[in-house]
């Protein structure tokens, strides 16, 4: 290894994982997955299970079936008519047809089993995909603005950026021990469609006037993660030209590697590491790492949070095209619709289809006089470029269906609440409804308008029952951002669509016209919205 493990002079200290990664390297896994495929999933020794997250892979539960989840990474989120074909084939023959799109532009398999893994690789390899690093303690999959390089609203073209730097990271071992997952988001775009706060490092849009002359480049924002602990970013003093974006990233994550924690696992995430240092320190601390000055901070470009959504028919930046933004709801589809929605990118643009952190998709370079004709296809019955108001802002999770940690279904469930939702209300503005399976919140609770989190419940009778904690009032608005606050009570999965119903009745009722839901619970308070769940609960458990 060219760099020196400093934490291995602590050794008897260091957590379980970090004792392990001493000893064999995430990465060493890719050399082993061709015996495995041979031997079977017997022959894989259960301590080395934990390896196949290096190369983007969760066992499904229960573990022991052998059963694989993978993520493949797909950097700021485009794919070419080729890849998704590729992908889609995949989740035909080894994913019994379900694909999942997840909050980070990533594509999901599930069921795929060690046998096949060879041939998987073989497939995204030849298409310039893979999934190593969708997973472990690495740098995962570089999330970005999914309209890099047609996009009217960024200030420059990220995509050789995002690019350049996920292929310094892929297979690289200098960064393949970090002391946990790594979430890194590159955009400039001005409404932070890639979410900055919540990631571990950030670069976003802004301006500097450098000798006279205005200079585009990116501000830099570290120490954001979600989980039980959930820390917003914290913006350095800052200020970085396209060009160095690479090594400023490389460094941030230099610091990471040697001097974030190690000994426990729940608080080994970088966002602990910045909470300790503050921003002045670890600007020093990243200076000395750079080796050289860095730029103090220039003007914030960015303006309305959009929460990452683009549905509808937009005109690009080039004359005469425009992209259109579909709902997938909650992310899922199966590899028939993906190979459909790729044809149909095909035949009316360039092929490309491009994944967005809310877990939808994106038709770009469509020209205009083709419009009309493309949304007569048949597909958009299926995921509408104007969906109705609340399926088509809920994102969810995974959930129990296929992860060990999540307590509660998420993924079908969201869509028979939201499709209650949209039958019995309708709002002059969108409600953003996240739901988790388990604190770890992959579908990103914290930063939504209504959060549902997994939990469970026990009955009067001793039994267990599914139910789900509220939290409300989350943004990433720019000088409002905030998670959402968690209102005491659980709700029994049976009730909860009618006690969402309660709520946003409530909501329509009191609000002010226009007026969102992040400002109407901070207007109101949460002690009202408490006020209003109790009510809800008392009279739906009395039905």
């Amino acid at each position: 290894m060219a760099y020196l493990k400093q934490w291995a002079k602590d050794e008897q200290n260091l957590s379980k994982e970090e004792k392990a990664k001493l000893k064999k390297d995430g990465l060493d896994i890719i050399g082993d997955i061709e015996t495995y495929a041979k031997q079977g999933f017997a022959a894989i020794p259960k301590e080395e299970w934990g390896h196949f997250k290096w190369v983007g892979m969760y066992l499904q539960k229960p573990r022991e079936a052998g059963y694989f989840m993978m993520r493949v990474n797909v950097p700021s989120g485009i794919l070419t008519y080729d890849q998704a074909i590729a992908l889609a084939s995949i989740g035909k023959d080894y994913g019994r047809d379900v694909i999942d799109i997840t909050t980070r532009q990533a594509i999901q398999f599930h069921w795929l089993t060690v046998e096949q893994l060879p041939d998987i690789f073989k497939r995204l390899d030849n298409v310039g995909l893979s999934s190593v690093g969708a997973a472990g303690d690495i740098p995962r999959n570089i999330s970005g603005n999914p309209l890099a390089g047609i996009d009217r609203n960024e200030l420059i073209d990220t995509r050789g950026i995002v690019d350049e730097l996920f292929q310094f990271f892929q297979n690289n071992k200098d960064f393949s021990n970090l002391p946990r997952k790594f979430k890194i988001s590159i955009s400039s775009n001005i409404n932070n469609s890639s979410q900055d706060r919540i990631n571990c490092l950030a670069f976003t849009p802004a301006t500097k006037v450098i000798d006279g002359i205005e200079v585009t480049g990116f501000h830099v924002k570290v120490g954001g993660g979600l989980s039980a602990t959930p820390h917003l970013a914290e913006e350095l003093d800052v200020f970085v030209r396209p060009d160095e974006v690479k090594d400023v990233a490389v460094a941030v994550t230099t610091i990471y590697r040697d001097y974030g924690y190690r000994q426990k696992r729940h608080r080994a995430r970088l966002k602990f590491l910045m909470a300790d240092l503050g921003p002045e320190k670890f600007r020093e601390k990243l200076i000395e790492i750079y080796g050289s000055e860095l730029l103090s901070k220039g003007k914030d470009r960015i303006e309305e949070w959009n929460g990452g959504y683009f549905y509808g028919v937009h005109q690009q930046k080039q004359e005469g095209f425009s992209y259109i933004g579909l709902n997938v709801p909650v992310g899922r589809i199966n590899s028939g619709e993906f190979i459909e929605l790729a044809r149909v990118a095909k035949k009316y643009g360039n092929g490309e289809l491009r994944t967005c952190t809310t877990q939808n998709i994106i038709i770009p370079n469509v020209q205009h006089e083709k419009i009309d004709e493309m949304l007569m296809e048949e597909i958009f019955k299926t995921f509408s470029p104007q969906p109705k108001s609340f399926i088509g802002y809920a994102v969810s999770c995974t959930g129990s269906e296929y992860c060990n940690f999540a307590l509660v279904e998420t993924k079908t469930r969201i869509q028979e609440i939201t499709a209650y939702l949209d039958e019995q209300i309708e709002l002059d503005v969108p409600v953003r409804i996240n739901a988790v399976g388990c604190p770890s919140s992959c579908g990103q609770r914290h930063i939504a308008d209504i959060g549902l989190q997994g939990s469970k419940l026990k009955t009067k009778d001793s039994k267990m029952v599914e139910a789900f904690e509220l939290y409300v009032g989350g943004t990433l608005e720019r000088d409002e951002a905030c998670f959402n606050q968690k209102l005491t009570g659980r709700i029994p999965v049976t009730y909860v669509q009618e006690v969402l119903k309660e709520l946003l009745f409530f909501f329509k009722e009191e609000k002010k016209i226009g007026e969102n839901f992040y400002h109407f619970t901070h207007r109101v308070g949460v002690d009202t919205l408490q006020e209003k769940l109790d009510e809800a609960l008392i009279y739906n458990r009395t039905l």
